[in-house]
């Protein structure tokens, strides 16, 4: 029984990946800060684990917890929604710990045992926001444009050893906590020069028409990237991700 290992999975994209392996008869370790036992159904293939992408220690751990695996997706991460200006230092480094190092931390807890076996698939979910700027979302788009380099040159050195490399990029989704994550960090309401821009983008966490990405999207690009031997380094996820990166191309 092929077997993943999913950070982030206490909601959205990762909860919903943890559902649809569980579904297809794979084995799961599910991950997340503070695990709950209600957040799954029962399974025998489920193992519920506590992690945080950005402590070695817990890292160890859960790996040593968590066997062999078969595939990584490395989907845990934050969100912060300000003004380049106005971030603050502590903001900035939360979000490259976790979005940045933390996937470096888990990558480098994994591939010496892919590369030993000659196989393995690691999935990083970034974003379409990283497809072109936006406003407000500076810090945050660096970040996962880190983790989108990071990958492309992890792919190149893991193809001799038969390790398959991809990158999963959702669109906006009202599905996810990214708004009510991003509000704490937010600055800049009391600017005149800011204040619209960040009442627009408050606005637009809570839009449902247009195109979006729904978990269900990101769920299914995850599966595509550890399923099947031919899919491209960079995976679209939603509606919208597909026509961002049609028009980035």
């Amino acid at each position: 029984m092929p077997s993943v290992l999913i950070t982030g999975c206490s909601s959205g994209f990762g909860l919903a990946a943890a559902k649809l392996f569980l579904d297809r008869g794979w084995r799961v370790i599910a991950t997340m800060r503070k695990p709950s036992p209600d957040i799954l159904p029962a399974s025998g293939n489920l193992v519920l684990l506590p992690l945080d992408v950005t402590d070695p220690a817990s890292i160890a751990s859960t790996m040593e917890k968590a066997g062999e695996i078969d595939v990584l997706v490395n989907n845990a991460g934050i969100g912060a929604a300000v003004p380049i200006e106005l971030t603050e230092p502590e903001t900035a480094r939360h979000l490259f710990e976790t979005n940045t190092l933390g996937t470096l931390n888990m990558l480098q807890a994994v591939l010496p045992g892919f590369r030993e076996r000659r196989s393995g698939v690691i999935v990083n979910v970034t974003s379409t926001v990283t497809l072109k700027p936006l406003p407000l979302v500076g810090v945050y788009r660096a970040s996962k444009a880190a983790v989108n380099a990071l990958t492309e040159s992890l792919a190149v050195e893991m193809e001799p050893f038969g390790v398959r490399v991809h990158i999963v990029l959702p669109g906006r989704s009202p599905e996810t906590q990214f708004g009510e994550n991003a509000v704490p960090h937010m600055r800049g309401l009391d600017n005149p020069d800011y204040k619209p821009l960040i009442e627009n983008l408050i606005a637009s966490f809570r839009e449902e028409s247009g195109p979006v990405t729904h978990a269900g999207d990101v769920a299914e690009a995850i599966w595509e990237a550890a399923t099947d031997e031919n899919a491209p380094l960079r995976i679209p996820a939603g509606a919208d991700a597909v026509q961002w990166m049609a028009e980035a191309a």
